[in-house]
């Protein structure tokens, strides 16, 4: 019996343009593949390693041309739009207590800072969940086991009762070899409101 819903930020209830963002990316720095470093610096930056005055003077340092405001608007690049009709989903979820309620985001500083200041109902939809997990906050990040096993210990979940729901594979498998029931959704053609109705069996 599920009894705790896990859920991703990013292409679960914030929509995201990956494809985008890569092609945005690799024109600005003007590249075709990204380097094991760059790569690294922003695994780091991700898992609140480093400072996002570090994770700047990284590509401040090592391309030409930058400056703050070009590296923010392009790291940014890949956030879109939030489908009210998600948030009204989760309301729902939230008033009707049936389930704990977490989000758990591999995400960073700029990213939310974004959100905060371009989608106005941001506090309210923090505030329907019972634990709101950011990696860059708890320095652990998706699909390292580690993180989901922080979350079953610090709320006192068994994983059997849990379903998480995540757009990455890796992250999905992950902690389903744990024995978290998962959804990795496909968000160009499942919506999370449908939850209940394509996944009858958990329920």
């Amino acid at each position: 019996m599920i009894k705790t819903l896990i859920f991703d930020f990013g292409d679960v209830f914030i929509n995201l343009d990956k494809e985008g963002a890569l092609e945005a990316t690799k024109t600005m720095l003007n590249l075709q593949e990204f380097p094991e470093e760059m790569i690294s610096i922003n695994c780091l930056y991700e898992q609140g390693l480093i400072s996002t005055t570090e994770f700047m003077d990284f590509y401040l340092e090592n391309f030409e041309n930058l400056t703050e405001d070009s590296i923010k608007t392009t790291w940014n690049y890949i956030l879109k739009d939030f489908p009210n009709h998600k948030l009204e989903f989760l309301k729902q979820l939230a008033k009707e207590g049936n389930y704990k309620l977490i989000l758990l985001s591999n995400t960073n500083e700029l990213h939310i800072d974004w959100v905060k200041e371009n989608i106005p109902f941001f506090e309210d939809f923090k505030n329907q969940f019972d634990r709101f997990y950011l990696s860059h906050e708890i320095q652990l990040r998706k699909p390292n086991t580690n993180i989901y096993e922080f979350v079953l210990r610090e709320n006192n979940l068994k994983a059997e009762e849990c379903l998480f729901v995540d757009d990455l594979k890796e992250n999905t498998d992950s902690a389903n070899s744990l024995g978290i029931h998962v959804w990795n959704i496909n968000p160009k053609t499942e919506d999370v409101c449908t939850l209940f109705s394509t996944h009858k069996n958990l329920f």
